[in-house]
């Protein structure tokens, strides 16, 4: 007991030593519980300031998505802008509404000035837009010599334009460079098709040159439209698409399998993806199609 005793016996040199570690512990635990070592930010819990925050991020990034796709504009037939199309381009609601009225009515934009006139867009819209526009050849060359046509040698016959529907082959043998043979073909075409729906119907008569057509549409034009029942191409069949001019059964048969295939077909354009569909002729095509 006495050996234990001396054991547990520390010397002043100890009893100091042990004092002071006992200080700087009690220190350290002071340190600890009372200074805040964290280096993290804190974050406000304003609700609505951290909405504001992320709404104007998400609004940057918007701006600087729309100047990334700013003035990727491709060439494009203004008749067949759909509403995303439109919208994409800056027009507004009433805008494309109103082209797609105008459509609807079997009518069609051949010009820049033509599409304002229907659309109302400002000036400003036309001045941006209007470059991208590509028209069919026809209407294009009709444009370009729109101003520089000399005065047509059949000018004489009527100053009244004649119904295209209701000419007979002697009326159009008197236009020039339209002889006996392009004359029946017109007629014979105009039969098979049961009467125009458009004169732009007179680019399939095989032989008929520019200049010739010109020369008949300075004298005639279509007046007694036949009546069509114009089918939704979403929703006919193979054999009502195949009762159509220009479509025929196997043609027809594509174009029902593609829409099977992609749900829905949102534009004439589309249909050019088919391999064997007649994509110079889809003007025509367009005249007995509706996409409702």
């Amino acid at each position: 007991m006495k050996n234990l005793r001396s054991q547990l016996v520390f010397t002043k040199s100890q009893q100091r030593g042990i004092f002071l570690l006992v200080i700087l512990i009690i220190l350290f635990q002071c340190i600890y519980f009372f200074i805040n070592f964290s280096t993290k930010e804190e974050i406000s819990e304003d609700e609505d300031g951290v909405t504001a925050y992320f709404q104007k991020q998400i609004d940057s990034l918007k701006i600087v998505k729309a100047e990334e796709t700013k003035g990727k504009i491709y060439p494009f037939n203004p008749n067949y802008i759909t509403d995303f199309k439109g919208y994409s381009l800056g027009m507004s609601l009433e805008e494309i509404d109103r082209l797609l009225e105008f459509r609807r009515s079997n009518k069609w934009v051949n010009s820049a000035q033509d599409f304002q006139a229907v659309t109302l867009i400002s000036d400003s819209l036309l001045a941006n837009i209007s470059p991208y526009f590509k028209f069919p050849e026809w209407v294009e060359n009709r444009n370009s010599n729109k101003f520089n046509n000399t005065i047509s040698s059949t000018k004489a016959l009527n100053t009244i334009k004649q119904d295209l529907n209701l000419a007979t082959e002697a009326d159009l043998i008197k236009v020039k460079g339209v002889g006996e043979v392009l004359s029946a073909r017109i007629i014979k075409y105009r039969t098979k098709l049961g009467g125009f729906v458009s004169e732009i119907q007179l680019k399939d008569i095989y032989g008929l040159n520019y200049e010739a057509k010109q020369e008949i549409l300075q004298n005639f034009k279509v007046i007694s439209k036949p009546e069509i029942n114009r089918l939704d191409i979403n929703k006919a069949t193979v054999l009502e698409l195949a009762s159509v001019p220009y479509i025929d059964y196997e043609l027809a048969r594509e174009i029902v399998n593609y829409k099977l295939l992609h749900e829905e077909i949102v534009t004439f354009e589309e249909l050019a993806k088919i391999k064997s569909f007649p994509s110079e002729k889809i003007d025509r095509i367009a005249l007995y199609l509706t996409l409702e």
